[in-house]
């Protein structure tokens, strides 16, 4: 089999893994056994479907494979304990190896939807919840997982095992969110997906500055919940950004794998498809008039993005729309950029003053983009010693070796340019 034939099974499994879950589950009534059984089944699929090819019905044979496990897994456990309330349990008679009705789609899609709210429930923490949701809903698996964040695969596999009791003792019912629900947590939803998209297009740790598995598969999941509420504005507001801000990534390194900052970065290597479906989506969504946070940074970005050179840009506009940003969300990183922003208008040194407030506050002592974007306006407003300073004490505190290399060369090239 060829090379793309295995990257179209590939695909198709990361497409089928949340529909065919959420179908087991709602079967079987128990995440920890249904997440197990699909896992299962998608290793069967990527050893069988190279070899004797892809079933009619990828969906329903996931799905029967997975359900025979659970299955045998019952009778197994019956048999050895002599509880057969666990297969009355587990197993009901009328639920048993039923393979999809062709109405069975709008299901799919539902299944998919309550999966994902149900990875991102509130009694999980965030990291929890993004390691459930990239295994449970992403398709990947526990050692995938591992990798993209740098931990060892135990440690991630008892997270995910934690995960999963945690769903398990809630007691949450496997059923479409009601319009209410949806509207309470989708925001813990979106904001799980922002944040796997943010540490695969800018690597928190470790040598690479991208890890594209886990930005790609924040873009295929929030795609994938725009597919599902398509009215719902933050929803678009997020795919938009993550389009828009992707776009970029090719131009983002160099040939060494060297950060590249926005304002110096080749342009004609921006991806123009997804800069037009970006602008399109929030174009789109902003005239409906609601407005949310990711709207207004998708709106950010699409500016960034319309702009054919980095002194083109509209800073004004950036600033006015940081401004609207800045009533939405009391994150320090939002006053941060709008610094960057306010000095790109008004000059470095008011800029400056900005981030004195920053400092006050102390919710970003422990980051080192405080000290990278003082070093930067100190550099604008001529004042290099500071700047060198600034730009060393930032490449100390950051575990992102391009960050850190980035700004040692910034404040090598400085300290050069003065003696």
């Amino acid at each position: 089999m060829t090379e793309s034939s295995h990257r179209r099974i590939e695909h198709l499994l990361r497409e089928h893994a949340p529909r065919v879950l959420g179908a087991v589950l709602r079967k079987f009534r128990d995440f920890g056994a249904s997440e197990d059984a699909v896992q299962e089944a998608l290793l069967a699929a990527a050893q069988q479907w190279p070899r004797d090819g892809v079933p009619e019905d990828p969906r329903a044979w996931l799905i029967q494979v997975a359900s025979r496990r659970i299955t045998d897994h019952v009778r197994a456990e019956a048999a050895r304990r002599h509880r057969e309330e666990l297969v009355v349990s587990l197993v009901p008679p009328e639920l048993q190896l039923v393979l999809p009705r062709e109405g069975d789609e709008l299901a799919g899609r539902d299944d998919a939807l309550v999966l994902l709210f149900m990875c991102c429930h509130p009694a999980l923490s965030t990291a929890t919840a993004i390691a459930l949701t990239l295994r449970a809903v992403g398709g990947l698996t526990t050692a995938e997982i591992a990798k993209a964040f740098l931990v060892p695969e135990t440690t991630m596999a008892q997270r995910i095992s934690r995960a999963k009791q945690s769903i398990k003792s809630s007691g949450v019912p496997f059923q479409k969110p009601t319009p209410e629900e949806t509207g309470q947590r989708l925001g813990a939803v979106l904001h799980v997906l922002y944040l796997i998209f943010s540490e695969g297009y800018t690597a928190s740790s470790g040598p690479e500055l991208h890890r594209t598995d886990l930005s790609g598969e924040a873009i295929r999941l929030t795609r994938m919940l725009h597919t599902l509420l398509p009215e719902d504005g933050e929803v678009a507001g997020l795919l938009a950004l993550m389009l828009l801000t992707d776009a970029r990534r090719a131009a983002r390194t160099g040939p060494e794998g060297e950060l590249i900052p926005l304002d110096v970065q080749d342009r004609s290597l921006w991806d123009a498809g997804m800069i037009e479906e970006g602008v399109a989506l929030i174009s789109a969504t902003l005239s409906k008039g609601s407005l949310g946070m990711y709207q207004v940074q998708a709106a950010i970005a699409a500016v960034h993005d319309e702009a054919p050179r980095a002194e083109d840009t509209d800073w004004p506009q950036i600033l006015a729309l940081y401004g609207v940003l800045m009533g939405l969300s009391d994150n320090p990183v939002v006053a941060l950029n709008h610094a960057i922003a306010t000095a790109m208008v008004h000059g470095p040194e008011v800029g400056l003053e900005l981030l004195k407030a920053l400092d006050a506050e102390g919710r970003l002592e422990e980051s080192h983009r405080l000290d990278a974007v003082r070093a930067h306006l100190l550099e604008r407003a001529g004042r290099h010693a500071e700047a060198v300073a600034h730009y060393r004490e930032a490449a100390e505190r950051t575990t992102s070796l391009p960050e850190r290399n980035y700004l040692l060369t910034q404040a090598a090239r400085l300290n050069d340019a003065k003696s």
